[in-house]
């Protein structure tokens, strides 16, 4: 059922890369690590993955491989974390899940907080953030018997990372997991409805999350930045119906994003009352 100590749970997700943090993670400390600049970075992806016809996130992990060991930088977990602690955020995010958190015991729902991201899960574990998540569902190496990554062992990319809601409600927690996320479940013994979920993201690559949130009965919000193409990006998305709503990426207390989601939480505690009275 999807409550914990006779608690509505609710699922924030959050995509990572412009929705939490400026730019790209790759860009903060990575990039300059290997002696490139951020447009030769990604035009040289942008190439590999036309050329060869390939997936995108495939090849910036490729190109990161390639890139490390032609700088003789031994890429392990540990050195991917470091690259994490570079990374800087929008205002109030460092303080925005404690203050959600607090909304969330006020209204008596148990707020939990995912990402769903094609950025590096190992970049992301070494932010200061990394320990606010249940979950990080992102992309990852594989790494050999001396802790080197030499493989793509996960790539997410903007249409599988639907697959991560539907592990969210069911309560799976782990990428490898096939067998449970196929498995037919009664709706009423899901860990998390899909009514109770809240996404948050910047851009076309959320698209696919959006939209299937929105219809299976939850919410979706688009998030921009100072740029006015950031801001014509998220109203686009709210015109063509893909988001419920849009906002600032600012999460600092007070703020058009705060007001938001205590709302819906309200109503998502609303919603689950008047159902219990069914």
């Amino acid at each position: 059922m999807n409550k914990k100590n006779d608690k509505p749970i609710v699922a924030l997700i959050y995509d990572f890369d412009g929705t939490l943090a400026p730019g790209n993670m790759q860009e903060y400390s990575f990039i300059s690590a290997v002696g490139r600049s951020k447009d030769e970075f990604w035009g040289e992806t942008h190439k590999m993955a036309e050329r060869q016809d390939a997936d995108g996130v495939l090849i910036y992990m490729l190109l990161m491989l390639q890139e490390a060991r032609r700088k003789k930088i031994n890429l392990t977990r540990r050195k991917l974390r470091t690259f994490g602690k570079a990374i800087t955020f929008f205002n109030g995010v460092e303080t925005w899940f404690k203050r959600i958190n607090k909304i969330g015991e006020k209204e008596e729902v148990t707020v939990e907080h995912y990402i769903n991201s094609s950025g590096l899960l190992e970049i992301m574990e070494g932010t200061k953030i990394a320990k606010e998540f249940k979950a990080i569902f992102a992309s990852s190496f594989y790494y050999n018997k001396h802790g080197r990554a030499v493989w793509p062992a996960s790539a997410v990319n903007y249409t599988n990372k639907t697959q991560f809601l539907f592990k969210i409600n069911k309560g799976i927690l782990n990428i490898h997991d096939s067998e449970k996320i196929n498995s037919s479940v009664p709706e009423e013994e899901k860990r998390v409805a899909f009514s109770n979920m809240i996404y948050l993201g910047d851009g076309e690559t959320d698209v696919p999350c959006m939209k299937l949130v929105r219809q299976l009965g939850g919410n979706s919000i688009a998030v921009y930045n100072s740029s006015e193409e950031s801001k014509a990006v998220a109203q686009r998305l709210y015109q063509q119906n893909r988001v419920s709503f849009i906002c600032p990426s600012d999460y600092s207390e007070g703020s058009r994003a705060e007001e938001i989601v205590t709302k819906l939480i309200r109503k998502i505690k609303a919603d689950d009352a008047l159902s219990s009275l069914r």
